[in-house]
Order: structure tokens, then sequence, then C-alpha cells
């Protein structure tokens, strides 16, 4: 039976926060299949963090360029959409619009109640596609503002969140997709221009495909942990678990039955060795927000120092053997990087000394010294 510390320990291994890297972005997005990404820059360093270096298969964590990442991003290894949950994600370039097909039934069933408070009419979001597909057909690359002009130039009106919806709206229904910025500025693209060889998945082809990718990237986990990361029902969760046959093992653990891939059921008689080292997700990463139940890397009383107020934006984490022991924030100055950390639990001058050696690899991937400095 798997105790929590081991389960603890598996799921930095499955995260890729310990232990073997990704050669590629692609690999690492094909690996989990999909990858929390509503902030850019959270994103960027979530897959940065996980790669190794080109010209290494060990070294610190992270030893690569934002410029690397950005690169292939541009290559179109990974795109960003809406696959689930309303919530922007990077995925694998080939999977999006099986994705979005099957995880999206439930956000494009809110979005008529969206649309109601908002007072747009079924007419309106016909119009403001038409304009979209009008404006980038061709390979058109355009930026969100100029995207929400050619919808004006349509005659449609879109203050505020009227145009937030419709462009969420053309992405989430397959039309468009999220391009890598020009400069700050985010863009989008018609998918099929984009991305035009999609892989086509039945149904139960593809719930089989997204257990599997979620079981192996995250576990151990439940089926209930799946429904949530997923936004499909229990039902369909339960289906893609069986669809993914030898893929997916049921374990015992002190938390109950729990789902791992086939490959790390084959290696529990070894034992599980523990997760150390230091490591700093940003806030928006899989670690924190692929689970509902984060008791195993937060201690009592320390979400709302990750969450402030419950309010849904994540804090970067400083993590030791898989647990989180601190917040950080950054600031990037003209000639350095500004990290300040707030600590969870005491830390002792050894234990902030590794701490700080865990920062590094992060000013190599933004291209500026980092400077840590320390709350209370």
């Amino acid at each position: 039976m798997l105790t929590r510390p081991e389960i603890q320990s598996l799921r930095m291994r499955a995260l890729r926060l310990h232990g073997e890297r990704f050669a590629s972005v692609g690999d690492a997005v094909t690996w989990f299949g999909a990858m929390q990404a509503q902030d850019l820059s959270s994103g960027l360093w979530s897959l940065g963090m996980r790669l190794q270096a080109a010209d290494a298969t060990a070294g610190p964590p992270g030893s690569v360029t934002q410029a690397v990442v950005e690169s292939a991003l541009e290559r179109r290894e990974a795109l960003r959409t809406w696959p689930m949950r309303g919530t922007v994600h990077l995925v694998p370039s080939a999977d999006a619009r099986w994705m979005l097909t099957l995880m999206g039934v439930k956000p494009l069933r809110d979005a008529a109640r969206r649309r109601a408070f908002l007072g747009i009419d079924e007419d309106t979001v016909t119009r403001s596609n038409a304009a979209l597909v009008e404006a980038l057909a061709g390979g058109g690359r355009l930026t969100r503002a100029a995207c929400l002009e050619a919808v004006a130039a349509a005659g449609i009106e879109a203050p505020g969140q009227v145009g937030y919806h419709l462009l969420w709206y053309a992405s989430q229904v397959g039309l468009t997709c999220i391009a890598p910025n020009v400069g700050k500025e985010q863009t989008f693209v018609l998918l099929d221009e984009w991305a035009p060889h999609q892989r086509d998945l039945g149904h139960e082809e593809a719930l089989a495909e997204i257990a599997r990718r979620y079981v192996r990237s995250h576990g151990p986990v439940n089926v209930k942990d799946l429904a949530r990361w997923t936004g499909l029902g229990v039902r369909d969760c339960r289906a893609g678990v069986v669809g993914a046959g030898e893929d997916v093992v049921e374990v015992a653990t002190e938390d109950g039955p729990m789902l791992v891939s086939g490959d790390v059921a084959a290696s529990l008689a070894g034992g599980v060795a523990p997760a150390g080292g230091w490591v700093i997700p940003p806030g928006f990463d899989e670690y924190m927000l692929g689970y509902g139940d984060r008791s195993a890397f937060l201690d009592d009383g320390h979400l709302d120092a990750v969450v402030p107020g419950s309010n849904g934006v994540f804090r970067a984490t400083l993590v030791r053997a898989g647990r989180v022991v601190g917040t950080w924030k950054r600031s990037l100055k003209a000639t350095r990087c500004v990290v300040e950390v707030e600590p969870l639990v005491r830390l002792g001058t050894r234990e902030r000394a590794a701490a700080q050696k865990a920062f590094e690899p992060y000013g190599e991937f933004v291209g500026l010294p980092v400077e840590v400095s320390w709350g209370s």
C-alpha cells in the first residue's frame, strides 16, 4: 500500500519536477496532454523548468532560455487554446481539435447563459465568427486589439467582456487559437491554418487518451481528480480509464484506491525513492492546479498564502522535497531579476542558500542574474 509520502514522490516524478526531463517542448506538452497556461510567463517557465539543456542530458532543471521555449511555440510544437474548463492551456498542436470536441461541451453549454447575461444574441456570434475568419484567412495573425477592430468593422459593438467572450467563443468552437505573442501582445490565428494536421479521435478513443495522459503525468490520482481536471463527468472518466487498458492501473494507497500508469505500477515492487531537492514552480503550474486535494504538497493552513483570499490567483511556490515551504514573486529590472521569497516554514541559513541555488536556472531562463530577498 502506498503511503502519502510515496504518493507525493510519485507525483513529483510524474510531473517531471524530479528526475527525468524532456528533450523538447513538444515532448513535454504531449506527456501532459494539456498544461495550464492562462498566464503566459507562467506557462513558459512551466515548460522551461522541465526541459533539459540542448547540449546535456543532466544538469539543473530550467537550464534553457525563454527564447528556446518561445522558438518551439513559433515552430508550433504546442499552441494555446481553451480545451477544458474554459481555461487557457498549452496543448500539442495536432491534438487541439479533438480536445476541444471532447472537453468543450460543458463550456459551450454554459456560454449560452453567459451570452444572455452580456446581451449577445446568436446572430452577433455568427457575424463575429465570420468577421474573424475573413480577417485571419490566408495566414493572418492579428493581435487581440486588431481582432476586435475586425469585429467592430463588421458592425458589432464589443466593449469589455463582450469582446473577450466573442474571441473566446471563436477558439472554443475551433475556428481560432492563440498564437505566440508579438512583442507583449497576444495574437490569434485560424486553427486550421496554424495547425492543419489534426489527429482525428473518436469519442471513446479520446476519452481513453486523455485519461492515459492525465494519469501518467499526475498520478497517483483518482477518477474524481480526472473529472475535475478535464471538466468531464465521472461516468465519462471511468469509461476513459477502462478504455486506456493496461496503460492505467489501480493501486492501493492509504488514501484509498488510486490510478497510476502501467509503467509505474510495474516498478512499485522495487519501492518508491523520495523525491528530494528544490524546485520553484510558477503559480499557474500543474503542480498546484492539477489536483483538487493538494494536501500531498501543502501543509494545513498554507493554502491561503498560496491563493490569498481564495481568489483563484496562485502564487509561485518554493518547493523542498515535494512540499511547499514558501511563495515567491519576481520583478524584472533593467539589469537583474529581483525575487522576493516569503517562507511558510522556518528555513535555516543552509536551507536558504540551497533554495537560492534553485533560482539560478530561472535567471538563465529570463536572461538576467537573480537577486533573492527573504521575507520574515
